[in-house]
């Protein structure tokens, strides 16, 4: 059977994975937004950058009152396959294309899920330790399902234009 510092290993394991894709997922909004300024998607993806990074310090706080370090490796190969992720054919030999927002939505869909599915899993893990607030778990499980819902809403909109 394994034992409690097994368990309190994998969580901190856990919590390190999900700050690497937070990392990512906050560079690839941010330059969601920046890419697509001006037009009817700037607003809304400037803000849901803003909340994307806001979610990550959250993360940052929860860790710290766990007792959690970051695992600056992680994120920083995070934030470089983030980059990487640039290199994908758009269907443009240069540039920005309908279709490049279209990916990037979609794959800030994912990214919002997976951080959904850890704020419900320490929303569980609440009741048993002190350190985690549900009611910031309860607000930022909210916040993730609001988001997806408008990263479906910009999604639809951006296959519209992309396929039109």
């Amino acid at each position: 059977m394994a034992s409690s510092a097994d368990g309190d290993k994998r969580f901190a394991l856990y919590l390190r994975d999900h700050l690497a894709g937070a990392t990512g997922g906050v560079e690839l909004a941010k330059r969601t937004a920046g890419a697509n300024q001006g037009s009817e998607f700037g607003e809304p993806l400037s803000r849901l950058a803003g909340e994307i990074v806001d979610d990550r310090d959250e993360l940052v706080r929860i860790m710290g009152r766990q007792g959690v370090s970051e695992d600056a490796l992680k994120s920083r190969v995070a934030w470089a396959v983030e980059k990487a992720g640039r290199l994908k054919p758009n269907g443009q030999l240069r540039g920005y294309s309908p279709l490049s927002r279209m990916v990037e939505i979609e794959t800030l869909i994912t990214g919002v899920s997976g951080k959904l599915s850890l704020w419900r899993t320490l929303l569980a893990r609440a009741p048993g330790d002190d350190r985690l607030d549900a009611a910031e778990l309860s607000r930022l499980e909210a916040r993730a399902e609001d988001q997806i819902a408008r990263l479906h809403e910009l999604g639809d909109r951006a296959a519209a234009v992309a396929f039109a």
